[in-house]
């Protein structure tokens, strides 16, 4: 069988290869591993970013700083190909590196840089930072995915399907176009799509696309006929695409209602996101679970809270204690999230620190141009300075976010309604006798529904505003505190380790693209 080429701009597998900023990362990483395990033909095509997304540190007062760090892989294969492609007229190349299959575990991936000596400071700029926020750079970006990573597949790959995991690829579309008309797409390429906003999808300047050499050879004509004017990137997959998916059944819900505007676009079909329990799960904890060893799943997750609370006191100099309700907020830190809504009334949340035997972290990373983020991320840190038993670390990537799920006893997850298409961190927090507390939102719609019983829910899945929200958390922590470390406790933290690995295991995720997307 021949394989799907995978394009992604980020790939989360493991600590040690900083390539992801979040989510679709995590996704990403998780798909490859399962892939692995069920031998589906699979391979990846990505960039291998020099600085990464950027490396989340403290200035001498304790405050997030951004910091640029070039990254050094050993581990990456030089397969000894260099593609050209043009940019703005210019001819820039293209080095290919691989990850074999056995370094991770995962199926193979091809990471593409332009930080070589053939190029200019131009061109070897335009690998240099995941999510650059320079528009110029960031089109560049999309084109040496989209247009090299063809080239690399062609050469070294014989493919039958191409998967746009987001719209950023989108060139290959217009290289295949080229190659072999768009009959051809409609029966080749599908696409995921992440963002349930209308605004969150990319738009640019048609004029704009066409100088830099972003539809090739391509008539703009039939650019603009595809993707409008402005230029629509996710209206083009999804007029040009075999098929597309939204990340869960909800998001599936936004998608049909914010695209039914669009003539001519391929089906949407839901494939609710879901994560690798081989990689996340602590094995004491899954095989606690399964016996209904509530001594033993006890005594492991006090050792992984000890592990944690290590971490948070190196960072901040504060002692936590293993027998307090953890609570954890780490996801990536972006407005509709809503990081700040623990401390909507700060009154309220002291007196839950002090009465009910509770402790809070939080932890994620802002877009390093995101200003308003970064303010509210060093808002949190002065809030938390002086509060006992409440603070946030820095340094949100693989590692920290496993020591995190699976030392947490609550997660939570705060999104305004109808803004997560899917989150899937509450997924592996779960695996690991985390319990997820969420608004009604994305995964969490079709978890609450399967087992009620297995989570808590936040407010009534219509009203929204910050007051109602943070004050349901506030009255929901004062239930669960009362209740933490209870035999009833224990036993809702075995149900929820088994229950979730039944459908939100990454193994269910591949088979459905198998069987949906790429057959």
């Amino acid at each position: 069988m021949k394989p799907t080429a995978y394009f992604c701009m980020e790939f989360a597998i493991h600590q040690p290869l900083k390539t992801y900023a979040g989510g679709l990362g995590f996704l990403a990483g998780s798909h490859f591993r399962a892939a692995k395990r069920l031998n589906q033909p699979l391979v990846g095509v990505s960039i291998l970013w020099s600085y990464g997304y950027y490396d989340q540190l403290r200035d001498k007062e304790g405050y997030m700083k951004v910091e640029y760090i070039r990254k050094y892989y050993d581990f990456l294969e030089d397969i000894n190909l260099k593609i050209p492609i043009t940019i703005n007229n210019n001819t820039i190349w293209v080095k290919a590196y691989k990850l074999e299959e056995d370094v991770f575990n995962t199926c193979p991936v091809y990471f593409l840089t332009t930080d070589i000596p053939e190029n200019d400071d131009f061109g070897r700029s335009i690998t240099h930072k995941l999510y650059e926020a320079n528009n110029i750079i960031h089109i560049a970006q999309e084109m040496v995915l989209g247009m090299a990573g063809y080239e690399v597949i062609k050469e070294c790959e014989n493919v039958e399907i191409y998967h746009l995991n987001e719209p950023h690829g989108l060139p290959l579309i217009f290289k295949l176009i080229e190659e072999h008309g768009l009959d051809y797409c409609k029966e080749h390429v599908v696409f995921t799509t992440h963002t349930p906003l209308p605004e969150g999808n990319e738009t640019q300047d048609i004029n704009l696309l066409k100088s830099m050499g972003f539809f090739g050879n391509v008539d703009v004509k039939l650019a603009e006929r595809l993707g409008g004017n402005p230029f629509n990137y996710t209206v083009c997959a999804l007029r040009a695409c075999k098929r597309a998916n939204a990340v869960s059944k909800r998001h599936k819900e936004v998608c049909d209602d914010m695209w039914k505007h669009v003539k001519d676009k391929c089906e949407i079909i839901a494939i609710t996101n879901a994560q690798d329990k081989y990689y996340w799960q602590d094995p004491i904890i899954r095989d606690a679970a399964k016996k209904y060893d509530i001594d033993l799943l006890r005594e492991r997750k006090m050792e992984l809270k000890e592990i944690l609370f290590e971490e948070v006191a190196d960072q901040t100099g504060k002692i936590f204690k293993k027998d307090r309700l953890t609570v954890v907020w780490a996801r990536r830190f972006t407005a509709y999230k809503r990081p700040y809504i623990l401390l909507y009334d700060e009154p309220r949340l002291m007196e839950l620190l002090k009465k009910k035997k509770i402790q809070v972290i939080w932890a994620g990373k802002p877009h390093p141009n995101d200003n308003n983020m970064i303010a509210t991320f060093n808002w949190i840190v002065s809030k938390t300075r002086g509060m006992k038993r409440a603070t946030i670390l820095t340094g949100y990537e693989l590692k920290l976010s496993k020591l995190l799920k699976q030392g947490s006893d609550i997660w939570l997850n705060t999104p305004k309604l109808r803004h997560e298409a899917s989150g899937t961190s509450g997924m592996t927090a779960s695996m690991n006798a985390s319990i997820h507390m969420s608004t009604l939102d994305g995964w969490h719609v079709e978890w609450a529904a399967m087992y009620p019983d297995d989570s808590f829910t936040i407010g009534d899945g219509v009203r929204d505003d910050d007051a109602y929200v943070a004050n349901c958390i506030y009255n929901l922590l004062e239930e669960v505190a009362d209740i933490y470390d209870t035999e009833d406790w224990w036993f809702k933290c075995c149900n929820c380790v088994n229950h979730i690995v039944e459908y939100f295991d990454a193994e269910r995720m591949a088979r459905e693209y198998a069987e949906k997307m790429y057959r």
